[in-house]
């Protein structure tokens, strides 16, 4: 839980100052969606890399090397001075951020198993509670002039300090040596199915929409709706507050409610209320549209990695990794496009993109076999 936290506090610490570091090197919105592709850059080479990593080397260890390298790499993204120097920083800061995910969500997955009852909401929730922090953390900053590099260092020396030792106490998930034991009925597989792909694509499209929250509230608060420093960095904190929310007691909705009925509600009705905001154009509006947001999809992701370690015949730690490294990429592919799609068009246009994957989420939830089974 402690690493869970201090992910989403680095993770979110930086969002508020987004738009600080965008007029400092001088981008428009295209441009700084080119140098956000840095981070999706980075977390496809963590999906590489940890698939065959993990179940050799083991969650547990994953977890103390990505952490220290996500700590010490956050500082230098606040350091750079042009386009290609920042695209650089985030590719090795999502890098390591990517390999953290994908190893602390496996390593959640064993705990899960250890336990024999849900706990991925309770896991998911202490990283929106780190979120959450880290996303006041960074308004607070902004709004006292504190840079980006000084606030990451601040947050990052005691998570580096005390990340390792408590990671000591986690379940060791090493691979055995021979790839298939002895019971016939306990073999495993270490290859992509098309059920992974279809968790993944959920993941995907979810931790997307999240990304772009992440990354684009506080620009289309301040810019698009003209607000102050404060609302800016409203939007991601109402976002991450809602995400906390949910996700405390999504154990219990999960264990009381048929996942293919609640998950689509929930992300139905937010894709709704998030069109609406949308539509209305105010800072009030915007500010609950990604409050209802956030309740609607943060069940989403934590059902849907556990779904994935549940999988019949697949190594665990293999089949988490493919879909949550799948998933990862998506909370960095949402920026840029976002980005993209708003140097094309225009930033509310753009964000118009948040809805319709609510809504296809809402769809996928309904129909995939894997959930109704879980």
């Amino acid at each position: 839980m402690a690493v869970f936290f201090a992910h989403g506090l680095l993770f979110a610490s930086w969002t508020a100052h987004i738009p600080v570091v965008k007029a400092h090197i001088g981008m428009d919105d295209g441009m700084l969606g080119i140098a956000l592709l840095g981070v999706p850059a980075g977390s496809l080479l963590a999906v590489i890399i940890s698939s065959a990593v993990i179940p050799r080397l083991g969650s547990r260890r994953l977890v103390q090397l990505a952490l220290a390298g996500s700590c010490l790499t956050g500082p230098f993204v606040g350091l750079t001075g042009s386009l290609w120097a920042l695209f650089g920083a985030l590719l090795v800061w999502g890098l390591f951020q990517g390999l953290l995910d994908i190893a602390m969500t496996t390593q959640a997955v064993a705990v899960e198993k250890a336990r024999d009852r849900p706990i991925m909401n309770g896991m998911q929730a202490s990283w929106s509670i780190g979120a959450f922090v880290g996303a006041a953390a960074g308004t607070a900053g902004v709004a006292l002039g504190t840079s980006l590099t000084t606030q990451l260092i601040i947050i990052g020396v005691p998570a580096l300090a005390l990340g390792p030792w408590l990671s000591t106490r986690m379940l060791s998930d090493v691979e055995p040596a021979s790839e298939f034991v002895a019971d016939p009925d306990q073999k495993v597989r270490r290859r992509v199915s098309p059920v992974m792909l279809v968790l993944g694509g959920i993941a995907f499209a979810t931790l997307l929409m999240e990304g772009a929250v992440a990354d684009w509230s506080s620009v289309y608060l301040r810019e698009s709706l003209d607000g102050g420093p404060v609302a800016a960095g409203l939007g991601y904190t109402s976002f991450a507050l809602a995400m906390v929310i949910v996700r405390l007691f999504g154990n219990r909705l999960v264990a009381k409610f048929p996942v293919h009925v609640l998950l689509p509600i929930l992300t139905g009705v937010a894709a709704m209320v998030f069109a609406s905001a949308l539509l209305i154009g105010t800072i009030p509006a915007a500010i609950a549209g990604f409050f209802i947001l956030g309740l609607g999809c943060g069940t989403v992701v934590p059902t849907v990695f556990s779904a994935a370690g549940r999988l019949h015949g697949t190594h665990p730690g293999f089949a988490v990794t493919v879909v949550s490294g799948i998933g990862w990429v998506g909370i960095f592919c949402g920026p840029p496009l976002i980005g993209l799609l708003s140097h094309a068009t225009s930033l509310p246009a753009a964000l118009w993109l948040i809805p319709i994957l609510t809504g296809l989420i809402a769809v996928g939830c309904r129909y995939v076999t894997a959930l109704r089974r879980g």
